[in-house]
C-alpha cells in the first residue's frame, strides 16, 4: 500500500517506528523490519545515515555513526529496503538529508527508491520552495510522496504550503528542538500547538513526532492527529543486548500501543 492507502486502511491510528538502517548491526535492517510487521506496525520510517544529522538527537547520531562505521552506504541500504518491501507487507519510507540525494542525483536517487519499493521520503533540510520549483516533477514521474515538517512556530501559511506539497503526511513537530527528549508528557503549549492543527482541517493525514516515549502519549496523539512516529526511544531499545529479537521489538510496541 502506498502511504495514503495505509491511513486510510487504519483509520483509528497509526504507530510509527523510525530506526537507522544498518544499527545495531549492518544486517539488522530486514530483521527489525520484520518483526515490527509482526508486532502489527503497518508504517516504518528507516534513516539514511548521514554524516552530520543536524535535526537528530544523540541516539539516532549514535546510530548512525555506527551504521557508518559497520560500512552502511546507499546501495547497501537500498538492496536491504527491496528486500523489506520484496518480502513484507510494511510501507517503507526513507529519511535523511539533501546532500546524500545531491550526492548521486535526484532522479538517480528517486530512481533506485522506486526499484526498491519505497513510498515516500522525508528530507527535512529541503526547503519547500526549492522543492516545488526543482522537485516536485521528479516526485510525481517516479510516484514518489514526500512528508514536509512543521513546528510549533510555523505560521499558518507555510502550514498550508506544507499541506498542499505533501504527498505523504504531514509530520507535526511536537517540539522546537532536536529528536530524543524524553518528558514523558506534552505541555499545555504542545496540546494547544496540536489542537490548532487539527482546527485547520488540512487535507494531508497528520503524524505527531519528537519525543514520544510513553503510551499516554502516543494514545493522546490519536486524538489530536493520525497516529504519532516514536524514534529515539526504539533506537536505545535496540541499543540494549538482545533488543533485535521479534520477543523484544514486540513487547516494546505492546508497551506504547496497550491502553
Amino acid at each position: 500500500m502506498n502511504i495514503r492507502q495505509v491511513f486510510a486502511a487504519n483509520p483509528e491510528g497509526l504507530l510509527t517506528i523510525f530506526y537507522t538502517a544498518g544499527y545495531p548491526q549492518l544486517d539488522s535492517t530486514v530483521t527489525v523490519a520484520r518483526h515490527l510487521e509482526a508486532a502489527g506496525v503497518k508504517l516504518i520510517e528507516i534513516g539514511m545515515p548521514f554524516s552530520d544529522p543536524l535535526a537528530d538527537g544523540v541516539a539516532i547520531q549514535h546510530s548512525s555513526e555506527v551504521a557508518l562505521r559497520h560500512g552502511m552506504n546507499l546501495d547497501i541500504m537500498f538492496k536491504q529496503v527491496a528486500e523489506i518491501t520484496r518480502t513484507t507487507g510494511l510501507t517503507v519510507v526513507l529519511m535523511g538529508y539533501l546532500n546524500q540525494l545531491l550526492t548521486v542525483g535526484a532522479e538517480n536517487f528517486l530512481q533506485a527508491c522506486r526499484q526498491a519499493g519505497v513510498s515516500g521520503l522525508i528530507i527535512p533540510d529541503l526547503p519547500m520552495d526549492s522543492y516545488a520549483a526543482e522537485y516536485q516533477e521528479l516526485f510525481h514521474r517516479y510516484e514518489m510522496a514526500i512528508s514536509f515538517l512543521i513546528t510549533p512556530r510555523t505560521g499558518e501559511k507555510r502550514i498550508r504550503l506544507a499541506d498542499q506539497l505533501s504527498s505523504g503526511f504531514l509530520y507535526l513537530v511536537a517540539d522546537n528542538s532536536i529528536t530524543g527528549r524524553e518528558e514523558g508528557h506534552f505541555s499545555n503549549n504542545q496540546i494547544a500547538y496540536f489542537q490548532r492543527i487539527k482546527e485547520m482541517k488540512l487535507s494531508s493525514p497528520t503524524l505527531i513526532g519528537f519525543g514520544i516515549t510513553t503510551a499516554d502519549q502516543y494514545f493522546l496523539t490519536k486524538k489530536y492527529a493520525n497516529g504519532a512516529i516514536i524514534g529515539s526511544k526504539f533506537i536505545r531499545k535496540l541499543s540494549t543486548t538482545g533488543a533485535v529479537s521479534r520477543q523484544a521489538i514486540a513487547g516494546f510496541i505492546e508497551s506504547v500501543t496497550r491502553n
